[in-house]
């Protein structure tokens, strides 16, 4: 049964760590601007329990455990990289990480493990029968507010990806085929073993169960290997038959494989399928079948790309910085390419802000033609810091007064060449030209080559200035694996890396408003120090008005305040 929390805890004269503490600790611990304190208000508080509501019975079942302190300890375990069990000793031990989460109260119980793990299983459940990922959505609230009460603009956003490998094993296809049978039949082999097989057969299963893929493929020989390969498609496929009427479990993980690796012949002949065929998209391991393959920067991985976008707005003077947040978190399979990412991520930004995007900065691998237009379209100005490949021989561009007519600039003689149009089928309406070469050959260009030219030389007249704006976020992006030096994450599953990232990304923002706050209050409490007597009187009654129905600004921190301005 879905139960909120409360907003308000009523504090125990006996059990509160804040009555009871004294001296520097007892002062840390009830201080406004103390990171827990900061973590209760900003973070825990403006979670909305309401968003995961469909998780819980209306009216049936026990109450559930507080939504706030599920979530709270999914942030505060992966802001600190702590393991599940660290997790648990600090939030029954920590007096701030209790504090943080709103325990604030010795007598008040931390979810057992338990509790932990079922919410976090209910949550990657529900996205995967009905497409919403709440904590998502609940990620959104948080930052939206968070956007409102500091009035971030967001007017100018930057993004990066980032390659994460999959807590997963590399397997040759061998070893694939092999591991992806060997959990079939751990999973049916009491059915298995009720049908009768060949002697042969009944040897390869006994093998499978008894032999890790990796141990065969180092005492084998290549043909060797490739006969066996082919024996494990053959069984393979009498197991799809079989179980067809009992599609479960490790089934579905068989029945992709054997498609992805194999393909049929006359009479239903199992032989393997092309190396060069096989997409990067399949399964790469069966214990991970989200992850896919993808290199990039002569980097191999097989896991998920993980994009960030932020806010960039300018300083408002050199003594005001501004605060940035990151604003949208997508993950998704490695083989993802990066312009994929760009317009989702510019309209979830745009569902938090309260006014549209007017710059994106980011790099040359979120070019495309459909980025270029969505830019036009909405009137955003997209500034990319180079682009993929080589910069070519010719510059292109449209003459003004007649678009059939392409001007050709050659970069290397510095001479402009006439370029013939190029009659094209009827039904394809895409221009085409075309310029002889110096060697007598033709050189053809379509309208893909005029827009990727006249980008470059739009580029080429941004200033260093604006390229340099995108750079920090791979700061950001360095912060967000901070935990996988390595970047190979602990985790396995699509749904799983989303919830590290999204608990990630509120963590890296909320460690930004508390520098924010801290050097806030700095510079107040600097420029109230060179104020005048009268200003600093005027500034004191004004703080204690504003706060006087606020219990947690007591008299001694009122005292603190004073003391602090003369």
């Amino acid at each position: 049964m879905f139960r909120k929390s409360e907003n308000e805890v009523q504090l125990d004269l006996f059990s509160s760590p804040g009555e009871l503490m004294r001296g520097t600790a007892g002062n840390y611990y009830q201080r406004e601007d103390s990171w827990h304190n900061l973590f209760r208000r900003k973070v825990l508080l403006q979670i909305d329990e309401e968003i995961f509501k469909p998780l819980y019975c209306d009216n049936n079942g026990t109450p559930n455990a507080s939504i706030r302190v599920l979530v709270g300890m999914m942030i505060l375990k992966e802001g600190q990289g702590w393991s599940d069990e660290q997790l648990f000793e600090q939030c029954n031990y920590n007096l701030l990480v209790r504090s943080a989460l709103g325990l604030m109260n010795l007598s008040d119980a931390v979810p057992v493990a338990s509790t932990y793990y079922l919410f976090r299983r209910r949550i990657v459940e529900y996205n995967r029968e009905k497409g919403v990922d709440l904590f998502k959505e609940c990620q959104q609230k948080i930052t939206q507010s968070q956007v409102l009460e500091f009035s971030v603009s967001g007017k100018q956003i930057r993004m990066d990806s980032k390659l994460i490998g999959s807590n997963i094993a590399w397997y040759s296809r061998y070893e694939l085929v092999h591991e992806t049978l060997r959990l079939f039949i751990e999973e049916r082999g009491e059915h298995i073993y009720k049908h009768s097989f060949s002697p042969e057969m009944f040897s390869l299963i006994k093998g499978i169960e008894g032999e890790k893929g990796e141990k065969v493929v180092y005492r084998s020989t290549r043909s060797e290997i490739e006969e066996r390969f082919l024996a494990l498609g053959r069984l393979a496929f009498v197991f799809l038959k079989l179980f067809a009427k009992y599609p479960y479990g490790q089934y579905l993980t068989l029945k992709s494989v054997f498609e992805q690796q194999y393909k049929l012949g006359k009479g239903k002949v199992v032989l393997a399928r092309e190396k060069e065929k096989i997409s990067s998209h399949s399964i790469q391991s069966p214990h991970d079948t989200d992850c896919h393959f993808r290199e990039k920067n002569d980097k191999k991985v097989k896991g998920y790309s993980v994009n960030i976008t932020e806010t960039c707005d300018e300083e408002e003077d050199g003594d005001s910085p501004r605060l940035n947040l990151i604003t949208d978190v997508q993950v998704e399979a490695a083989s993802m390419a990066d312009n994929k990412f760009l317009k989702e991520s510019i309209l979830q930004t745009e569902e938090i802000l309260d006014h549209p995007v007017e710059k994106v900065y980011a790099d040359g691998a979120y070019n495309s033609v459909e980025n270029q237009e969505f830019a036009s379209l909405n009137n955003k100005e997209l500034i990319l810091s180079g682009l993929q490949g080589a910069e070519g021989r010719y510059e292109l561009s449209v003459d003004s007064q007649n678009p059939d007519n392409l001007i050709v600039t050659d970069t290397y003689r510095g001479e402009i060449i006439k370029a013939q149009k190029v009659k094209t089928r009827k039904e394809s309406s895409d221009k085409k030209w075309r310029i002889e070469t110096e060697n007598g050959k033709y050189r053809y260009f379509n309208l893909e080559n005029v827009r990727t030219s006249v980008l470059r030389q739009k580029l080429r007249d941004i200033p260093k200035e604006e390229f340099n704006r995108r750079n920090n976020v791979e700061a950001t992006i360095f912060q967000l694996g901070y935990h996988y030096s390595n970047d190979k994450t602990r985790y396995r599953g699509l749904a799983k890396h989303r919830l590290w990232a999204y608990s990630r990304s509120l963590w890296i923002n909320f460690i930004r408003i508390l520098k924010y706050i801290m050097q806030t209050g700095q510079r107040t409490l600097n420029a109230l120090q060179k104020a005048t007597f009268l200003a600093k009187i005027t500034f004191i009654l004004q703080m204690i008005v504003k706060y006087q129905n606020n219990k947690k600004f007591n008299a001694s921190l009122q005292k603190n305040l004073i003391f602090s301005s003369f």
